[in-house]
C-alpha cells in the first residue's frame, strides 16, 4: 500500500507520466462540459441564481485535486447539498434577496469549516453512524423529495416552497389548471431525451445535448412569448474572492443544517471515492484527508460566492470512466468553467428553467433504491424497518429530521442488539474435542454434569443483566444436578467493571450452590482487566483454560501464565 504524502498531489505530480495526460484531459474535458448544466441546475434547487453552480464548480476543484486522495472524485455541487442549502437558508430568508445570497455562501463556510476541524481531530469514524439501511431509506427519500421539488418548473407554476411531499403533491394538484403546457412539454420531453440517450448513446453528454436543444428551440421557436421561464441574463466574468461576514446569530441560525450537510456531504464523497478507489489499487483513500480535502473545497467554494460542495456519483463515475488517472483531470474540468465564465454565458440566456428541472429529475431519482428493500425484506426485517422508518420520516417530517432520526435509529438498534447478545449452549460431537451449538448442531451432545456456554459479544454494564437472566433461565430448564459450568469466553472481546462486578458475584452464588465455573479461551486483554480487577484470584486461576475440551475434563490447567499486554 502507498504511503500517503502532503499534500496528497505530490504523489502524482511528482511522478507523472505523459502518457497519462491524453486520458486526463478527455476526462477533464467530459466532466467539465457535464458540469456547466449540472451546476446550473443545481443553482436553481438551492434557490439560487445559475451562474452560483458555475462558480461553486471552479475553486473548490482546484482545491480538492490538491488535497484530495482520490484521484477520480469529481468534487462540485451535488442535489442533496443543494436541496438541505435550500431548506435551511429558506427557513431564514426569502429566496432572490441579498440575505438568501448571504446566507447560503455562510453555510458553505460553516461546512468547510466544521469538516476541516473534524478532519484534523481524524473524526472520520463518525460516518459509521449511519448504517447502509438508514442511507439507502434516507437517500431514497431525499431524491423523492428533490425531484418532486422541481415540479413548479416543470410544470409553469409557482407552488411555493416545502420540503414535505405531501404539502408539494397537495399544491401540485391545486394548480393542475394554471400549467403551463409549452413548458410542460420542453420538461417531459428534456426528460425522454436524457434518458434516451443514457440507454441507447451513453457516450453522448445527455445533459449538454438537452440544454443545447431546448435554447435553440426557445430562440428559434419564440417559445419566449408563450410564458416560458428562463434563465436569463447570466453574469459573465470570474466572482471575486472574499469571505462573508459571520455574524452570530446567523451562525447559530444555520449550524444545525451545517452539521447535516457536513456529515452527509462527506458520506456521498467518502462512498464514492472508495467504490472508485477499489478499482485503482496504486494509491489509497484516507477518509480523515478526505475530510480536509472536502472541507477545504467548501471552504473554496464560499471564498468564491458559492453554496456548499461535495463528490458527486455520477461526475466521478463518468470521471473514472473516461479515464482520468490523476488530479490534473479536476483541474481541466474547473478550466472549462472558468472559460465558460468568461466567453460564455450569453449562449445560456434563453436556457428554459424546465429543462434544469428535468436534469435535476434524471439525475435524482435513479438513487431511489427500492431494490434493497425488496432485498432487506427478504434476508434481514429489522434492517428493512430500519430502512422504511428512516424513509418516512423524511419524506413527511423532513430532510434534517430524518437523517436525525436515521442517526438515532441506527445507534438505538446498534444498543439494542448488544444488550440482546446471542447466547448458545454447546455440546461435543461425538469423537471428536469440537463443541457446537446444540441447536444447531442434533449430534452435538451435552456434557453430564456439565452446562458450557458461548456468549457472543463483549461483558458490559447494558447487557450483564441480560447474561445473568439467561444463566438463571438455563440453570431452571435443566433440573439436574450440575457440577460445572464452563463459559468459553473466546468470543468477549472486553469487560468492563460492571461485567466484573456481576460476574464475581455469580461465580460466588454458584460456588455456593457447589458448582464450579470454569472460564475457557479468554483473550489477552480481557485477562489483563480480570488481573487489575482482583476477579482473576476470586474465579481461581485453577479455572481458567485455554479451549473448552480442556475445562470440561479439567485437564491441562492454564499455566498459561497471565501477562500483560499480551493478546
Amino acid at each position: 500500500m502507498p504511503k500517503p504524502v502532503w499534500p496528497p498531489a505530490r504523489s502524482w505530480i511528482a511522478h507523472y507520466d505523459r502518457s497519462w495526460f491524453t486520458d486526463d484531459l478527455t476526462a477533464g474535458l467530459t466532466v467539465g462540459v457535464m458540469l456547466i448544466p449540472q451546476g446550473m441546475a443545481y443553482a436553481l434547487l438551492a434557490g439560487l441564481p445559475p451562474v452560483y453552480g458555475l462558480y461553486a464548480a471552479t475553486l473548490p476543484l482546484l482545491v480538492y485535486a490538491l488535497l484530495g486522495t482520490s484521484r477520480q472524485l469529481a468534487v462540485g455541487p451535488v442535489a442533496m447539498d443543494s436541496l438541505l442549502t435550500a431548506t435551511g437558508v429558506g427557513a431564514l430568508a426569502a429566496v432572490g434577496t441579498e440575505q438568501y445570497l448571504y446566507l447560503a455562501v455562510l453555510l458553505a463556510l460553516l461546512v468547510g469549516g466544521i469538516q476541516l476541524l473534524a478532519g484534523v481531530l481524524r473524526l472520520g469514524f463518525l460516518v459509521d453512524l449511519l448504517s447502509r439501511p438508514i442511507i439507502s431509506g434516507f437517500t431514497s427519500a431525499a431524491a423523492l423529495i428533490i425531484g418532486l421539488s422541481q415540479l413548479p418548473h416543470l410544470m409553469g407554476v409557482d407552488l411555493g416552497r416545502s420540503p414535505y411531499v405531501q404539502e408539494i403533491l397537495y399544491s401540485a394538484i391545486v394548480h393542475v389548471p394554471e400549467i403551463n403546457p409549452v413548458t410542460l412539454v420542453l420538461g417531459l420531453g428534456g426528460i425522454f431525451v436524457l434518458v434516451g440517450l443514457k440507454r441507447w448513446l451513453p457516450a453522448v453528454p445527455g445533459p449538454l445535448v438537452v440544454v443545447g436543444l431546448a435554447i435553440a428551440a426557445v430562440y428559434f421557436g419564440g417559445l419566449f412569448a408563450t410564458g416560458v421561464s428562463i434563465v436569463g441574463e447570466v453574469p459573465a466574468g470570474l466572482p471575486a474572492l472574499g469571505l462573508p461576514a459571520m455574524a452570530l446569530t446567523d451562525v447559530r441560525a444555520l449550524l444545525p443544517t451545517a452539521l447535516t450537510i457536513a456529515l452527509i456531504g462527506f458520506m456521498e464523497g467518502i462512498a464514492v471515492a472508495k467504490a472508485v478507489n477499489a478499482r485503482h489499487p496504486e494509491y489509497v483513500v484516507v477518509p480523515n484527508q478526505e475530510l480536509v480535502a472536502i472541507g477545504a473545497s467548501n471552504i473554496g467554494s464560499a471564498l468564491v460566492g458559492g453554496f456548499p460542495v461535495a463528490g458527486g456519483l455520477s461526475r466521478t463515475a463518468v470521471n473514472d470512466a473516461a479515464g482520468a488517472t490523476t488530479g490534473l483531470a479536476a483541474v481541466i474540468s474547473a478550466g472549462v468553467i472558468i472559460m465558460t465564465l468568461l466567453f460564455l454565458t450569453p449562449l445560456f440566456y434563453y436556457l428554459p428553467q424546465a429543462v434544469l428541472a428535468s436534469i435535476i429529475m434524471v439525475a435524482v431519482f435513479k438513487l431511489i433504491d427500492w431494490r434493497e428493500a425488496v432485498r432487506l425484506w427478504r434476508v434481514d426485517r429489522s434492517d428493512f424497518w430500519m430502512l422504511a422508518v428512516t424513509f418516512l420520516a423524511t419524506l413527511s417530517l423532513g430532510i434534517q429530521t430524518g437523517i436525525a432520526a436515521g442517526v438515532a435509529l441506527s445507534i438505538g438498534v446498534h444498543v439494542y442488539r448488544s444488550m440482546r447478545p446471542h447466547l448458545a449452549v454447546l455440546g461435543r460431537i461425538e469423537g471428536t474435542h469440537t463443541y457446537r451449538n446444540v441447536n444447531r448442531f442434533p449430534e452435538a451432545l451435552e456434557e453430564p454434569g456439565t452446562l458450557i456456554l458461548r456468549f457472543d459479544a463483549p461483558l458490559y454494564f447494558g447487557n450483564m443483566s441480560y447474561f445473568e437472566a439467561q444463566l438463571e433461565s438455563l440453570l431452571a430448564e435443566r433440573q439436574r444436578a450440575l457440577h460445572t459450568i464452563v463459559l468459553n469466553a473466546e468470543a468477549i472481546a472486553g469487560i468492563d467493571s460492571s461485567a466484573m462486578y456481576g460476574l464475581r458475584r455469580f461465580v460466588t452464588d454458584q460456588r455456593g450452590r457447589g458448582v464450579t465455573v470454569r472460564l475457557a479461551g479468554v483473550i489477552g486483554p480481557v485477562r489483563d482487566a480480570m488481573k487489575q480487577a482482583g476477579l482473576y484470584e476470586d474465579v481461581g486461576r485453577e479455572n481458567f483454560f485455554l479451549d473448552v475440551d480442556q475445562a470440561v475434563h479439567n485437564h491441562c490447567r492454564t499455566g498459561y501464565a497471565l501477562q500483560s499486554n499480551v493478546p
